[in-house]
């Protein structure tokens, strides 16, 4: 949309009209596969939270640790299931029971509750017998958070996954209200619900700083939930007061995907096997895992686990598809090796693409460009060479749009879906294009000057130097700044 009518209400306007869609994320590139996506990063994000902030060893899990966080939905469903995967207690609090119970019915949580003593019973056991288990709490995250800060009970790490970039049309629920109390509220008293969401958030808030004031680790996990405590009134949530300047908190790709995945270039690589064939699923993991050396780094560690437990941890909803953090080196192993199965006649046509949640697939300084610190987190130069750049190298189902986790107006996507024929054309286009749609946003990252990132850049410049080589930033001697700025008498007159 135009950029003066690029907020939510006009683009509801346009939907309305008939001349708009909202993309989202995944959908863009129009391989939707579930939550299966964010299983995998909450997976990686709640791992290197724990090594990066509670010193758990580099090849270590998280038991004996408490995750809290709410939400039950299409993607934040995927939290319980993340949790135990990396070995931790969790509770997640969600307030539609129809929500808990399709998750529960899944196997995706494992325990379900409406009382707040129970819920921390059952985590306090599995923790002191370093067991995994998930708990959903039936009730508001509020009621949860303050029952922990009056009975000092301690949380490890703490984030939030309740819809807050659509909070005034239902996405977040209004403390003292029921699930069905909220729904007729938001109809037939609109005004009193906005009320009751901005008091309601200016608890969460208190809620959240008094526990980390205690030492829990809260991180923005990239719904919006910051901005909208800021937009409730709440300015004190922003550095210097306002939200320009970013957040008190940090969001999770600012502490942990940035760093950790995104500036080595790992990100969530997928695929779809469009014959519908389970066993073509379970041939894709067996190969994708041979790819993977998993003494290379943590990350291919977990992500060596990951696929490798794939099939034991049922994460398939609906297409028989699959999602797996990749660095270029993996993505280009791994298409040419799937296309090549399909040349055999091993496996049906394979979809390939990435949520464009990605290295470079997208452009929000409230999330995906949230660790890039030059300046030009706010501008969507990322998302659109993302996009020109695998149309010009020959990928197909290509998209650039607007919305998506954050919302309207606060995000621009790019993304594509290229199929595996077996064709010797597609071999070409992957061994292009792949390096491109990686490494463009590892380049934007070094040039902020981000230290993985530029070690990545330096590594490819190694690695092929026939034929590519990434610009990289000249980073200034702060030493002879300061001495040099600190010698010269500033007169601001002249």
């Amino acid at each position: 949309m135009v950029g003066l009518y690029d907020n939510q209400e006009d683009w509801h306007t346009a939907m309305q009209m008939g001349v708009a869609n909202y993309g989202q994320m995944t959908a863009g590139g129009w391989m939707y596969i579930g939550p299966q996506g964010i299983v995998h990063g909450t997976f990686n994000t709640l791992l290197n939270a724990g090594r990066l902030k509670l010193g758990i060893p580099q090849y270590g899990d998280l038991r004996g640790r408490l995750f809290v966080s709410s939400g039950l939905g299409g993607m934040s469903g995927a939290q319980p299931k993340a949790a135990e995967m990396a070995g931790a207690a969790a509770i997640i609090a969600e307030v539609d029971l129809s929500r808990i119970e399709t998750r529960h019915r899944q196997g995706w949580v494992g325990h379900v509750t409406d009382s707040l003593p129970e819920v921390f019973a059952l985590t306090c056991e599995a923790m002191n017998n370093r067991t995994p288990v998930s708990v959903a709490y039936h009730g508001n995250v509020v009621d949860l958070l303050e029952f922990a800060v009056h009975n000092t009970i301690p949380i490890d790490l703490l984030s939030d996954q309740t819809y807050c970039h659509a909070a005034y049309e239902g996405g977040y629920c209004p403390v003292g209200l029921t699930f069905e109390e909220r729904t007729r509220m938001l109809h037939e008293a609109p005004e009193e619900f906005r009320r009751r969401v901005d008091a309601t958030l200016k608890r969460h808030f208190l809620a959240i700083k008094e526990l980390a004031d205690r030492g829990t680790y809260f991180f923005d996990y990239g719904n919006s939930f910051m901005k909208a405590v800021y937009d409730a009134g709440v300015p004190e949530i922003a550095r210097n007061g306002s939200d320009k300047n970013g957040f008190i908190f940090p969001s999770y790709v600012e502490d942990i995907m940035g760093p950790e995945l995104f500036d080595y270039g790992y990100g969530p690589f997928r695929w779809v096997c469009l014959s519908g064939k389970h066993e073509d699923l379970v041939k894709t993991d067996r190969a994708a895992m041979e790819c993977i050396d998993p003494t290379r780094r943590g990350q291919d560690l977990d992500n060596y686990n990951w696929i490798r437990d794939a099939e034991k941890n049922n994460l398939v909803v609906g297409t028989q598809a699959r999602i797996l953090y990749q660095d270029t080196t993996g993505r280009m192993k791994i298409a040419l090796r799937f296309n090549e199965m399909v040349r055999r006649g091993e496996v049906g046509p394979i979809m390939l693409g990435h949520d464009h949640h990605d290295v470079s697939g997208t452009d929000s300084p409230f999330r995906e460009t949230a660790n890039i610190k030059d300046g030009s987190n706010v501008m969507a130069d990322m998302a659109v060479q993302c996009f020109a750049g695998n149309c010009a190298r020959g990928m197909s189902l290509v998209a650039l749009h607007n919305g998506g986790g954050v919302g309207i107006g606060k995000v621009i996507n790019g993304g594509f879906g290229m199929v595996c024929d077996g064709s010797e054309r597609v071999d070409e286009i992957f061994r292009s294009a792949m390096l491109w749609d990686v490494m463009g946003g590892v380049a934007r990252r070094s040039w902020a000057r981000n230290p993985h990132a530029m070690e990545t850049s330096e590594e490819f410049n190694r690695t092929h130097s026939e034929g590519y080589h990434i610009t990289m930033p000249y980073v200034a001697d702060d030493e002879l700044i300061n001495r040099t700025l600190s010698s010269v008498a500033y007169n601001p007159l002249k």
